[in-house]
């Protein structure tokens, strides 16, 4: 697994990130201690799927002397209190979600309890501290029926088609609205499609590999007609860290497409590839990479789901210099190596 060099910077800060034990808080907390950063991580472990692969993560982590690690759910306001209370963090990088589309068909009241109140509760500490910069993760569901392709930060996203998308849109105004009452330096990123090495189990890259390797089906919703702006995970996370770099000043526009406020220092901001795939070529890559084919199952279009996702990536690459564009087939390979590896199949 290759992962990015330190050197971008030599300022060393100390970092709180929720969702360490996740699958992009992983890559996001390790990218960091790689670098000399100090992390303070947060993360409940909650059983949404195996907690042995959290677990596994976390272990990792523990290897890097920089790192402390803090079993603890951010809906928990004392919890929450008392580890910004110790470690004294300089920036704050929110990437702890219930996160899933059709798992928010089943149980909508853990999105509320995540996405809502644990942020409520992370806005709450940092308006009190010394915080530097506060990034939060989103997500494209936020454009939700949109069909104005590419997705740009700034257009109206009033059409959310999930409880988890509505989560995420609502988080994102109350970071605004604390920005603006607090003068509190804010940047949300939109992720697309996100996928790679050590992904979570619920994710189609994730299902279909280990469906695929078994000789079972895979189900294929919408009749295979759909299009995705899949982004590999040390993209996405080389992205966050740049964008850390590139605290919000109110009003302080670096184009006609930024998405700045004009009251609050704060902005939106898309991480995608820019560069859609159709999932059936997403599909082929898979079994190129397994060898095998897949026995498909087509069927309708999911409640909720969209057809197709497309990042306008124009203001992360005026803000960074960096745009992510790792190709499908080198992801997909990386995640299928890492699967066999890691399940000994």
């Amino acid at each position: 697994m290759k992962f990015f060099g330190s050197g971008w910077g030599t300022k060393f800060m100390k970092y709180v990130v929720t969702g360490t034990a996740g699958f992009i808080g992983f890559f996001t907390a390790q990218h960091l201690l790689r670098q000399g950063h100090e992390v303070v991580g947060i993360d409940a472990m909650v059983p949404y799927y195996d907690v042995k692969l959290k677990e596994r993560r976390n272990d990792i982590l523990q290897q890097h002397r920089g790192f402390t690690s803090h079993k603890a759910d951010i809906a928990d306001l004392e919890a929450v209190t008392e580890i910004f209370k110790k470690s004294a963090p300089q920036r704050v990088i929110h990437l702890a979600a219930q996160a899933g589309v059709r798992y928010s068909l089943e149980f909508p009241e853990t999105y509320i309890h995540s996405n809502i109140v644990g942020t409520f509760n992370l806005l709450e500490q940092v308006r009190h501290k010394q915080i530097e910069h506060f990034l939060m993760a989103s997500t494209s569901s936020a454009y939700g029926a949109s069909t104005d392709f590419p997705f740009c930060e700034l257009q109206a996203a009033d059409t959310p088609l999930t409880i988890y998308a509505a989560t995420k849109r609502g988080g994102e105004h109350m970071c605004h609205s604390y920005a603006n009452l607090w003068g509190q330096a804010t940047t949300v990123f939109r992720f697309f499609s996100v996928y790679g090495p050590w992904g979570r189990p619920d994710m189609a890259l994730f299902k279909f590999t280990d469906a695929i390797l078994k000789g079972e089906p895979i189900e294929i919703y919408n009749h295979g007609n759909m299009v995705r702006d899949f982004t590999y995970v040390e993209d996405l996370v080389k992205a966050i860290v740049l964008l850390a770099d590139a605290i919000p000043a109110a009003g302080q526009s670096v184009g006609d497409f930024d998405s700045i406020s004009p009251v609050a220092p704060y902005r939106l901001v898309n991480i995608g590839n820019g560069d859609p795939v159709p999932l059936m070529t997403f599909i082929e890559e898979i079994e190129k990479s397994t060898g095998k084919s897949a026995i498909k199952t087509y069927l309708p279009m999911q409640p909720g789901d969209v057809e197709k996702t497309f990042a306008d990536t124009r203001l992360l690459k005026t803000l960074t210099g960096f745009t992510p564009g790792a190709k499908v087939d080198y992801g997909v390979a990386e995640f299928v190596r890492w699967f066999r590896e890691y399940y000994q199949v």
